[in-house]
């Protein structure tokens, strides 16, 4: 049997921050996923001067030592290769979004969700509409551009429209926190959504996998809020450097999140819903979302999170795992899904809604 060519697309054209969270995932998924029985994995590492870099290994002095590339030169570069699949790996906007178009233009397949679902999902307040179009709870909100004021009241979220990872975040208590909210999260996006808050409660993520003509829901991961001190969750929940300088996963740490007991009866309740969503917004082989559940046991979405490193630490293959899915499995899994529905398939692209 011939191995698979898979092209792990890196890096970042917009900071150093999502070059080093792109690193960081995709360089613990080389190393776990490596099976060369299986599969002959290539780098394609994309710096923010729009450079390509095709180095052996995601080390800094790898990367430094591979000539850059300039876009032409890369994708002559990447069809000598003769690339079968694609697994992106970029968490900015233009890696979610344009380079996975650009693949769909090449012909080559990738796992994960199609550039203009990655596109809708990245803009909260368009996430948020459609799923609510498709009878899921979201909370109220304002779309705010510079210069205009919430009417909102408080309390409320401050949200950048279009980062992820918490950055920007704020929790507003009083209609004077607004102004200082509101300057953070313009620093991250043009864009800035006013949120009402949903008391706890309860936080919770979603993963869905479309497999065998139908959606599967994994157990959910459940992250450490309260109502006292911790209402939300802000990005050193999520990340943190280190004294090295390099991004770490403090998300990762058990008193910050775990699994939910599957026979919690939250479970199916979540479950159900992640579907809808999955489906309102076109997903294809994968999905993930968070609920927040308020006292009396309702679900609301706050926002769709449509990407999976595939590394050991991802949420999904966290989630796989728990359901007795091993990485390994899961791997295998997607790929098949990307041989029966491929990205670029232009005539696959509003597929009918799965069995669930």
């Amino acid at each position: 049997m011939s191995l698979l060519r898979i092209l792990h697309l890196v890096g970042s054209v917009c900071d150093d921050f999502y070059c080093d969270l792109s690193r960081l995932y995709a360089q613990d998924c080389l190393v776990a996923t490596a099976n060369p029985s299986r599969y002959e994995f290539h780098i394609a590492y994309i710096s923010c001067d729009r450079h390509w870099r095709f180095p052996s290994s995601l080390s800094q002095a790898a990367i430094a030592a591979a000539p850059p590339r300039s876009f032409s030169q890369a994708i002559d570069y990447i069809i000598a290769l003769n690339i079968d699949v694609v697994l992106p790996q970029m968490f900015c906007i233009p890696g979610m979004t344009q380079y996975r178009a650009l693949f769909e233009l090449l012909k080559i397949p990738y796992i994960g969700n199609r550039a203009e679902v990655m596109a809708i999902a990245a803009h909260k307040a368009k996430a948020k509409a459609i799923v609510a179009a498709a009878g899921v709870k979201v909370p109220s909100g304002q779309l705010l551009r510079r210069g205009e004021l919430p009417t909102l009241k408080p309390p409320a979220v401050i949200k950048p429209v279009s980062a992820d990872n918490s950055l920007g975040v704020s929790f507003v208590r009083e209609i004077a926190e607004y102004g200082r909210a509101l300057d953070a999260a313009f620093d991250y996006a043009d864009e800035v959504l006013v949120e009402e808050y949903i008391e706890l409660g309860r936080e919770v993520r979603c993963g869905i996998l479309a497999w065998d003509e139908r959606l599967v829901g994994l157990p959910l991961e459940e992250y450490a809020v309260n109502q006292r001190n911790h209402p939300i969750r802000y990005c050193e929940d999520k990340l943190q450097r280190v004294e090295s300088g390099d991004l770490s996963l403090s998300a990762k740490d058990p008193t910050k999140a775990w699994i939910v007991d599957p026979g919690d009866p939250i479970t199916p309740t979540v479950q159900k819903i992640a579907k809808t969503c999955h489906q309102a917004l076109g997903c294809q082989h994968y999905s993930l979302f968070d609920f927040r559940i308020d006292p009396w046991g309702q679900p609301w979405f706050l926002e769709a999170g449509l990407y999976c490193s595939f590394s050991p630490k991802s949420v999904l293959v966290t989630m796989a795992r728990a359901a007795g899915i091993s990485l390994a499995d899961l791997m295998a899994m997607m790929l098949e899904l990307v041989r029966q529905h491929p990205t670029h398939s232009w005539g696959d692209r509003y597929p009918l809604p799965l069995h669930q």
